[in-house]
């Protein structure tokens, strides 16, 4: 009777624990697909940024650096998957060194867009890459 009686009284607990934990335990799964989701295409943007300053650096002037670096980033960021509506790229070519800046907006993307009461990462994504121009 008394093994009955207890039963009965802890029949409702796992629920109330599930209702403590479940919120917690949801944020963090959102969390981890919003950051994971930002860092890939954080490191989507580093690896574009790296292949136009390395296919940039083939060229024979400014110019024609300028005009080979952003034919790759255009390129490559379709591969990647990248929208290119979303995605800019700078090219600075002085006298020591080529850089190219990549920068993807991703402000209203769905992904970012769910965990709206998570800390957010930056919504534009930019990074550099330079190679050094001379003779060693």
């Amino acid at each position: 009777m008394v093994r009955i009686a207890r039963r009965k009284s802890r029949e409702g607990a796992i629920a109330v624990e599930f209702a403590l934990i479940a919120p917690l335990f949801i944020s963090i799964l959102i969390a981890i697909v919003v950051y994971g989701f930002w860092f890939l295409s954080a490191q989507s943007v580093q690896s574009l940024a790296a292949e136009g300053a390395r296919a940039g650096i083939a060229g024979l002037d400014p110019a024609e650096r300028t005009r080979l670096a952003r034919a790759v980033v255009e390129a490559r960021g379709r591969d990647m998957g990248l929208q290119s509506d979303r995605l800019s790229s700078e090219v600075r070519v002085d006298q020591s060194a080529l850089r190219v800046v990549v920068a993807y907006d991703l402000s209203d993307h769905p992904l970012l867009l769910i965990g709206g009461f998570l800390p957010q990462p930056p919504k534009t994504i930019a990074r550099t890459a330079a190679i050094e121009i001379g003779a060693y």
